[in-house]
Protein backbone atom coordinates (compact mmCIF):
# COMPACT_ATOMS: atom_id res chain seq x y z
CA UNK A 1 0.00 0.00 0.00
CA UNK A 2 1.49 3.39 -0.97
CA UNK A 3 2.32 5.80 1.80
CA UNK A 4 1.63 9.47 1.06
CA UNK A 5 1.67 10.95 4.55
CA UNK A 6 2.31 14.68 4.79
CA UNK A 7 4.51 15.80 7.70
CA UNK A 8 2.90 18.83 9.35
CA UNK A 9 4.78 18.94 12.67
CA UNK A 10 8.22 17.99 14.07
CA UNK A 11 8.42 14.22 13.91
CA UNK A 12 10.88 11.54 15.01
CA UNK A 13 9.75 7.98 14.42
CA UNK A 14 10.98 4.86 16.21
CA UNK A 15 10.11 1.70 14.25
CA UNK A 16 10.16 -1.71 15.94
CA UNK A 17 8.39 -4.92 14.92
CA UNK A 18 8.84 -8.68 14.65
CA UNK A 19 7.18 -9.63 11.38
CA UNK A 20 9.12 -11.38 8.61
CA UNK A 21 9.36 -8.40 6.29
CA UNK A 22 7.43 -5.38 5.09
CA UNK A 23 7.37 -4.11 1.54
CA UNK A 24 5.72 -1.06 0.03
CA UNK A 25 6.31 2.25 -1.61
CA UNK A 26 6.52 5.74 -0.28
CA UNK A 27 6.49 9.36 -1.36
CA UNK A 28 9.08 11.17 0.75
CA UNK A 29 7.70 14.70 1.31
CA UNK A 30 10.55 15.94 3.55
CA UNK A 31 14.28 15.33 3.87
CA UNK A 32 14.88 12.36 6.15
CA UNK A 33 17.75 11.28 8.42
CA UNK A 34 17.61 7.58 9.37
CA UNK A 35 19.61 5.26 11.60
CA UNK A 36 19.39 1.50 11.12
CA UNK A 37 19.39 -0.10 14.58
CA UNK A 38 18.66 -3.70 13.52
CA UNK A 39 17.63 -5.50 10.36
CA UNK A 40 17.96 -4.38 6.75
CA UNK A 41 16.29 -1.64 4.72
CA UNK A 42 16.41 -2.00 0.92
CA UNK A 43 15.19 0.84 -1.30
CA UNK A 44 14.76 1.50 -5.01
CA UNK A 45 14.20 4.96 -6.52
CA UNK A 46 13.35 3.77 -10.02
CA UNK A 47 16.97 3.92 -11.09
CA UNK A 48 19.22 2.66 -8.31
CA UNK A 49 19.06 0.19 -5.40
CA UNK A 50 20.17 1.19 -1.88
CA UNK A 51 20.73 -1.02 1.15
CA UNK A 52 21.20 -0.13 4.83
CA UNK A 53 22.23 -2.63 7.50
CA UNK A 54 22.67 -2.41 11.26
CA UNK A 55 24.68 0.67 12.25
CA UNK A 56 24.17 2.53 8.94
CA UNK A 57 23.05 6.13 8.71
CA UNK A 58 21.45 7.57 5.59
CA UNK A 59 20.08 10.87 4.31
CA UNK A 60 17.10 10.80 1.93
CA UNK A 61 16.25 13.83 -0.16
CA UNK A 62 12.66 15.11 -0.19
CA UNK A 63 10.25 14.71 -3.09
CA UNK A 64 11.36 11.15 -3.88
CA UNK A 65 9.35 8.10 -4.90
CA UNK A 66 10.80 4.97 -3.32
CA UNK A 67 9.98 1.28 -3.13
CA UNK A 68 11.22 -0.35 0.07
CA UNK A 69 11.60 -3.63 1.89
CA UNK A 70 12.20 -3.81 5.66
CA UNK A 71 13.68 -7.14 6.80
CA UNK A 72 14.18 -8.01 10.49
CA UNK A 73 17.32 -9.95 11.48
CA UNK A 74 16.92 -13.70 11.99
CA UNK A 75 14.96 -14.32 15.22
CA UNK A 76 15.00 -10.62 16.00
CA UNK A 77 13.24 -7.27 15.57
CA UNK A 78 13.50 -4.68 12.82
CA UNK A 79 14.44 -1.36 14.44
CA UNK A 80 15.16 2.11 13.05
CA UNK A 81 14.98 5.78 13.99
CA UNK A 82 13.78 8.33 11.45
CA UNK A 83 13.94 12.12 11.74
CA UNK A 84 11.88 14.27 9.37
CA UNK A 85 13.79 17.47 8.57
CA UNK A 86 10.81 19.68 7.83
CA UNK A 87 10.85 22.77 5.62
CA UNK A 88 9.71 25.11 8.40
CA UNK A 89 12.66 24.18 10.63
CA UNK A 90 15.11 24.40 7.71
CA UNK A 91 13.82 27.85 6.75
CA UNK A 92 14.17 28.98 10.36
CA UNK A 93 17.83 27.84 10.43
CA UNK A 94 18.47 29.34 6.98
CA UNK A 95 17.29 32.75 8.16
CA UNK A 96 19.16 32.54 11.46
CA UNK A 97 22.51 31.56 9.92
CA UNK A 98 22.05 33.04 6.43
CA UNK A 99 22.54 29.74 4.59
CA UNK A 100 22.14 30.05 0.82
CA UNK A 101 22.59 27.54 -1.96
CA UNK A 102 24.80 28.07 -5.01
CA UNK A 103 23.44 25.14 -7.03
CA UNK A 104 20.98 22.34 -6.42
CA UNK A 105 21.78 18.62 -6.64
CA UNK A 106 18.90 17.02 -8.56
CA UNK A 107 20.61 13.62 -8.84
CA UNK A 108 20.94 12.98 -5.11
CA UNK A 109 18.27 10.59 -3.79
CA UNK A 110 19.86 8.72 -0.87
CA UNK A 111 23.26 9.45 0.65
CA UNK A 112 24.97 6.99 3.04
CA UNK A 113 26.53 8.93 5.92
CA UNK A 114 29.82 8.21 7.74
CA UNK A 115 29.66 6.44 11.10
CA UNK A 116 30.95 9.52 12.88
CA UNK A 117 31.02 9.32 16.72
CA UNK A 118 28.98 12.53 16.90
CA UNK A 119 26.20 10.99 14.81
CA UNK A 120 26.22 7.82 16.88
CA UNK A 121 26.16 9.71 20.18
CA UNK A 122 23.20 11.75 18.96
CA UNK A 123 21.27 8.62 17.94
CA UNK A 124 22.01 6.99 21.30
CA UNK A 125 20.38 9.98 23.02
CA UNK A 126 17.23 9.33 20.98
CA UNK A 127 17.31 5.61 21.81
CA UNK A 128 17.44 6.51 25.51
CA UNK A 129 14.46 8.85 25.09
CA UNK A 130 12.29 6.24 23.38
CA UNK A 131 13.33 3.61 25.92
CA UNK A 132 11.87 5.61 28.77
CA UNK A 133 9.05 7.53 27.12
CA UNK A 134 6.75 6.62 24.22
CA UNK A 135 4.85 9.92 24.27
CA UNK A 136 5.56 12.33 21.42
CA UNK A 137 7.05 15.61 22.58
CA UNK A 138 6.91 18.19 19.78
CA UNK A 139 9.10 20.74 21.59
CA UNK A 140 11.80 18.15 22.25
CA UNK A 141 11.55 16.79 18.72
CA UNK A 142 12.06 20.29 17.31
CA UNK A 143 15.19 20.77 19.43
CA UNK A 144 16.60 17.35 18.47
CA UNK A 145 15.88 17.90 14.76
CA UNK A 146 17.76 21.21 14.91
CA UNK A 147 20.64 19.44 16.67
CA UNK A 148 20.68 16.81 13.93
CA UNK A 149 20.76 19.51 11.25
CA UNK A 150 23.73 21.25 12.85
CA UNK A 151 25.58 17.92 12.95
CA UNK A 152 24.79 17.28 9.27
CA UNK A 153 26.07 20.73 8.31
CA UNK A 154 29.27 20.24 10.30
CA UNK A 155 30.06 16.66 9.22
CA UNK A 156 28.56 16.70 5.71
CA UNK A 157 28.69 20.38 4.63
CA UNK A 158 27.94 19.41 1.01
CA UNK A 159 24.34 18.91 2.13
CA UNK A 160 23.91 22.69 2.43
CA UNK A 161 23.11 22.68 -1.30
CA UNK A 162 20.32 20.15 -0.71
CA UNK A 163 18.88 21.11 2.68
CA UNK A 164 18.37 24.79 1.86
CA UNK A 165 17.02 24.34 -1.66
CA UNK A 166 13.41 25.39 -1.06
CA UNK A 167 12.38 25.32 -4.71
CA UNK A 168 9.47 23.07 -5.67
CA UNK A 169 9.93 20.63 -8.56
CA UNK A 170 10.28 22.41 -11.89
CA UNK A 171 8.65 21.37 -15.14
CA UNK A 172 10.55 18.36 -16.44
CA UNK A 173 10.43 15.92 -19.35
CA UNK A 174 7.13 14.07 -18.88
CA UNK A 175 7.87 11.07 -21.09
CA UNK A 176 11.19 10.26 -19.40
CA UNK A 177 9.73 10.70 -15.92
CA UNK A 178 6.70 8.48 -16.52
CA UNK A 179 8.71 5.71 -18.19
CA UNK A 180 10.96 5.69 -15.13
CA UNK A 181 8.24 5.91 -12.47
CA UNK A 182 5.11 4.23 -13.90
CA UNK A 183 5.43 1.35 -11.41
CA UNK A 184 4.88 3.65 -8.40
CA UNK A 185 1.26 3.40 -7.25
CA UNK A 186 0.61 7.04 -6.37
CA UNK A 187 -2.21 9.44 -7.23
CA UNK A 188 -2.05 11.44 -10.46
CA UNK A 189 -1.75 14.67 -8.47
CA UNK A 190 1.55 13.34 -7.06
CA UNK A 191 2.90 12.63 -10.55
CA UNK A 192 1.73 16.09 -11.58
CA UNK A 193 3.52 17.77 -8.65
CA UNK A 194 6.78 15.89 -9.23
CA UNK A 195 6.82 16.90 -12.91
CA UNK A 196 6.23 20.55 -12.03
CA UNK A 197 2.65 20.76 -13.26
CA UNK A 198 -0.86 21.35 -12.03
CA UNK A 199 -3.11 18.31 -12.35
CA UNK A 200 -4.96 19.86 -15.30
CA UNK A 201 -1.71 20.71 -17.11
CA UNK A 202 -0.32 17.26 -16.37
CA UNK A 203 -3.35 15.58 -17.97
CA UNK A 204 -3.21 17.89 -20.98
CA UNK A 205 0.54 17.41 -21.51
CA UNK A 206 0.19 13.67 -20.97
CA UNK A 207 -2.40 13.39 -23.74
CA UNK A 208 -0.09 15.30 -26.11
CA UNK A 209 2.94 13.12 -25.30
CA UNK A 210 1.34 9.66 -25.08
CA UNK A 211 -1.90 10.13 -27.07
CA UNK A 212 -3.64 8.45 -24.14
CA UNK A 213 -5.12 9.28 -20.75
CA UNK A 214 -2.80 8.84 -17.71
CA UNK A 215 -4.95 6.13 -16.08
CA UNK A 216 -5.29 4.02 -19.23
CA UNK A 217 -1.61 4.39 -20.14
CA UNK A 218 -0.45 3.51 -16.62
CA UNK A 219 -2.47 0.29 -16.49
CA UNK A 220 -1.33 -0.74 -19.97
CA UNK A 221 2.34 0.03 -19.22
CA UNK A 222 2.22 -1.81 -15.89
CA UNK A 223 0.65 -4.87 -17.51
CA UNK A 224 3.32 -4.88 -20.24
CA UNK A 225 6.03 -4.84 -17.60
CA UNK A 226 4.27 -7.59 -15.65
CA UNK A 227 4.04 -9.79 -18.75
CA UNK A 228 7.78 -9.33 -19.36
CA UNK A 229 8.69 -10.14 -15.74
CA UNK A 230 6.53 -13.27 -15.67
CA UNK A 231 7.47 -14.63 -19.11
CA UNK A 232 11.12 -13.59 -19.42
CA UNK A 233 12.20 -13.43 -15.77
CA UNK A 234 10.07 -16.35 -14.52
CA UNK A 235 8.64 -14.28 -11.66
CA UNK A 236 5.43 -15.35 -9.92
CA UNK A 237 2.30 -13.16 -10.36
CA UNK A 238 2.11 -12.85 -6.56
CA UNK A 239 5.56 -11.23 -6.59
CA UNK A 240 4.97 -9.08 -9.66
CA UNK A 241 1.69 -7.25 -9.04
CA UNK A 242 3.05 -4.95 -6.31
CA UNK A 243 6.31 -4.44 -8.16
CA UNK A 244 4.55 -2.97 -11.19
CA UNK A 245 2.11 -0.78 -9.23
CA UNK A 246 -1.10 -2.77 -8.61
CA UNK A 247 -2.67 -2.72 -5.14
CA UNK A 248 -4.11 -6.24 -5.03
CA UNK A 249 -3.60 -9.55 -6.80
CA UNK A 250 -7.21 -10.11 -7.84
CA UNK A 251 -7.46 -6.78 -9.68
CA UNK A 252 -4.10 -7.43 -11.32
CA UNK A 253 -5.15 -10.92 -12.48
CA UNK A 254 -8.46 -9.61 -13.87
CA UNK A 255 -6.77 -6.75 -15.77
CA UNK A 256 -3.99 -9.05 -17.03
CA UNK A 257 -6.44 -11.60 -18.45
CA UNK A 258 -8.51 -8.85 -20.05
CA UNK A 259 -5.36 -7.39 -21.69
CA UNK A 260 -3.66 -10.61 -22.85
CA UNK A 261 -6.50 -13.13 -22.95
CA UNK A 262 -4.84 -15.45 -20.48
CA UNK A 263 -4.41 -15.50 -16.70
CA UNK A 264 -0.93 -14.50 -15.46
CA UNK A 265 -0.55 -17.90 -13.79
CA UNK A 266 -0.87 -19.54 -17.23
CA UNK A 267 2.02 -17.66 -18.86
Amino acid sequence: MPITEEITKPKILYSCYYSKSRTGEQFVPEHVLSYQLAGTMSMYDGKKNYKSVEGDLRFTKRNQLLKFEKIPPENGEYKSITLYLTQDILKEISLEYNYKIEKSNPDLAILPLPQNPAYLSFMESLIAYFAMNQEEDEKLFRIKIKEALHLLLKINPELIQVLFDFNEPGKIDLEAFMNKNFHFNVQLKRFAYLTGRSLATFKRDFQKVFQDSPSHWLQKRRLQEAYYLIKEKAKAPSDVYLEVGFEDLSHFSFAFKKQFGVAPSKI
